[in-house]
C-alpha cells in the first residue's frame, strides 16, 4: 500500500506548479472545510526534525497548497533561520496580546506562512495551560485560511503537542537510527496512543546512513509498537544523509528548493502527500482542532 502511496508522491510534485496547485486544491475542497493539523515531534533533539518542518513546509506550498508553519518550540526557535527569514514578532507576542496571528505571520519560500516561536524569553519556553488556551484560541482561526498547518514541536511531547493530539492532531515523528532516538521516539508513540488512541500517526526515519539502516530502525521500531501498543505508526519515508541538505542549511535555503532532485528531497516528496491527503483533517471535517485542544488542557 505505501509503494503506492510513494508513485502518487512522485506524480505529484512532478506535476507542474499550477496542475498541482489544481489537483491538490481541489482534493482539499472535497476532504475537509477545516485545515489538516499536524504535530512534527521527536523524543529528543539532533534528529533534524525543524529541517524536516520547514523543508516538508516548502514542499507543501510548491505543490499548490496554503500552508502555515508554527514553530512551537518556544524560546528556542530556528525555523526562521532555516527558512531566511526575520519575523518582527512571534507566538510569544501573540500569547501575550501584543500581535494578532496575522500581524505574525512572515511570507517565506513558495509562498508558505511562518509564525516563528521566538528566542530566549524564559516564560515562552515554559508556557502554562492558561498561557496555551489564549495561544490556541488565536491560532483557531488559521483552520479556515489554510490547508495544512504544521506544527514544529520542541523535543519530547510537551503540553501544547499532548493536547493537539488529544484535540485530533495528527503525528509525525522523526526519529534517528540510533538507539537513543529510536528509544525516545518510541517513548513519544506511546504516550501519543495514550492520549488518543486511535492517533494517526506517521514515522520518518531522518539521516539514515543508508537506506537498508533505516529500513533496520523502522523494523525495531514498528517491533517494539507492535509487541506492546498493538499498533505502530506509518512508515513515511528513510530519508538519508545527503551533503545537500548540509549546503541547505548553509545556505538557509530549504533542500526541496535548493536541489529538489537530491535523495533527500525525493524522500520528502513521499512525506508531503501524507501530510496532504492522508493525515486526518478532524473528527468530520467540521471541529476546530485548536477547540478541541483547549477543551483537552481543562
Amino acid at each position: 500500500m505505501w509503494g503506492k502511496l510513494a508513485d502518487g508522491a512522485r506524480r505529484w510534485v512532478g506535476q507542474s506548479g499550477a496542475a498541482r496547485a489544481e489537483r491538490a486544491n481541489g482534493a482539499m475542497a472535497t476532504l475537509s472545510p477545516l485545515a489538516r493539523i499536524v504535530s512534527i515531534a521527536s523524543g529528543k533533539g539532533g534528529t533534524g526534525k525543524s529541517v524536516l518542518s520547514t523543508n516538508l513546509a516548502c514542499q507543501l506550498a510548491r505543490a499548490g497548497q496554503r500552508v502555515v508553519l508554527i514553530d512551537c518550540d518556544t524560546g528556542w526557535a530556528n525555523d526562521h533561520l532555516l527558512l531566511g527569514l526575520q519575523p518582527s514578532y512571534d507566538l510569544g507576542h501573540v500569547s501575550s496580546g501584543e500581535a494578532t496571528v496575522l500581524q505574525a505571520l512572515v511570507p517565506g519560500p513558495e509562498g508558505l506562512r511562518l509564525l516563528s516561536g521566538g528566542v530566549g524569553r524564559a516564560r515562552d519556553a515554559d508556557p502554562t495551560w492558561r498561557d496555551l488556551d489564549r495561544l490556541f484560541r488565536s491560532l483557531a482561526q488559521l483552520e479556515s485560511s489554510f490547508d495544512i498547518v504544521l506544527i514544529d514541536h520542541g523535543a519530547g511531547l510537551g503540553l501544547a503537542a499532548q493536547a493537539l493530539i488529544a484535540g485530533g492532531s495528527a503525528l509525525l515523528i522523526v526519529t534517528g537510527t540510533e538507539v537513543t532516538a529510536l528509544s525516545d521516539g518510541y517513548a513519544a508513540y506511546k504516550r501519543a496512543v495514550g492520549l488518543a488512541p486511535g492517533v494517526r500517526a506517521g514515522l520518518v526515519v531522518n539521516k539514515a546512513a543508508s537506506i537498508p539502516a533505516g529500513r533496520e530502525a523502522w523494523e525495531r521500531f514498528s517491533f517494539v509498537s507492535q509487541r506492546f501498543l498493538e499498533r505502530k505508526p506509518d512508515l513515511l519515508a528513510i530519508v538519508p544523509e545527503d551533503r545537500a541538505v548540509v549546503d541547505s542549511v548553509e545556505r538557509r535555503v530549504p533542500v526541496v528548493l535548493s536541489a529538489p532532485t537530491s535523495a533527500a528531497a525525493r524522500a520528502i516528496a513521499e512525506v508531503a502527500v501524507w501530510s496532504a491527503f492522508h493525515a486526518p483533517a478532524d473528527g468530520g471535517g467540521s471541529r476546530s482542532i485548536f477547540e478541541q485542544a483547549r477543551r483537552a488542557l481543562r
